[in-house]
């Protein structure tokens, strides 16, 4: 399989269990293009983590450092993060433990952010301002999606608008996208006056508990998936999926990475340590697809 993906052959490629791995991609590789969906996080899985050593912004810094937030609630946002990152990514946490500090963090957001008198059309102007960039890579992955009719579930705890706007500028934003994330409301004059539907954090990530099961029901025959994401949280995204026959998880493992490497490679099929590319995702949607030239080698 290696010799098929190449790009499984970088040192960011970490595999707990490769003859797993290698099962579940040719099942994938059976099932073609007719049969794959892909469901995947936003935010430091699809977005960049890190370029030139220096953190890039989620959906939801893009805002917090932007001009149309003040100075005095940019201190509250950095407070609110300094306190709830930690416990988001404390590995010697529970996820039962962590939830209500997730619903009160994204809570106590979200009030401030609504008495900043955001408009719906700063979003667009926020967005092009801001240093949010998605991984390299990322035409290749959007297009080769759109092109084979896949459609892409973006499942994200960030904030839709922001993320829909950044996908939009890079000019990847296909009808084949699905986005469930936590979207503005505006009010009549435009004014941000709170989100929509039911709050979504790290860690009630999955098609159910998001109320949009009738989405997936639509993709009767896509019994095959490939999920990419960047937290524990991100591994139930698939929950509640009917009909799923093969899934593959692939991990992105951005930040304290040694102390999370282990637990990452328990649970993702395949994690990749410090890699700010789609290149891994990519070879194996070649793969999958049966394009390019690929070596019909066999064994492990």
């Amino acid at each position: 399989m290696v010799e098929e993906v190449s790009a499984l052959m970088k040192a960011t490629v970490l595999m707990r269990q490769p003859r797993r791995v290698q099962e579940i991609v040719s099942a994938l590789r059976r099932g073609g293009g007719d049969r794959l969906q892909v469901i995947s996080d936003f935010d430091m899985t699809l977005s960049r983590f890190a370029c030139d050593g220096k953190r890039c912004p989620s959906s939801y810094n893009t805002l917090d450092n932007s001009s149309i937030v003040s100075e005095e609630c940019r201190k509250e946002l950095n407070a609110l993060n300094r306190y709830y990152y930690p416990i988001e990514i404390d590995p010697h946490q529970t996820i039962q433990e962590k939830l209500p500090h997730m619903v009160e963090w994204w809570t106590k957001v979200h009030n401030l952010l609504c008495q900043q008198k955001i408009q719906k059309c700063q979003i667009a102007q926020v967005v092009r301002e801001s240093n949010a960039m998605l991984r390299e890579g990322y035409k290749t992955f959007f297009n080769t999606l759109y092109q084979n009719d896949i459609p892409l579930c973006i499942l994200s705890a960030g904030i839709g608008d922001v993320l829909e706007e950044i996908i939009r500028q890079m000019k990847v934003l296909h009808p084949n996208i699905h986005i469930v994330s936590n979207y503005m409301d505006f009010d009549e004059d435009g004014f941000l006056r709170g989100f929509k539907g039911q709050l979504i954090h790290t860690y009630n990530k999955s098609s159910s508990a998001c109320g949009h099961s009738s989405y997936f029901q639509q993709l009767q025959g896509k019994t095959n998936i490939l999920l990419l994401g960047d937290s524990m949280g991100d591994l139930t995204m698939a929950d509640g999926v009917p009909g799923v026959e093969n899934i593959l998880k692939i991990g992105f493992l951005n930040d304290k990475v040694e102390e999370r490497r282990e637990r990452y490679m328990d649970s993702y099929d395949i994690v990749l340590e410090r890699d700010e590319t789609l290149d891994v995702v990519n070879g194996l949607l070649q793969h999958i697809l049966h394009q390019g030239d690929w070596l019909e080698t066999q064994g492990s």
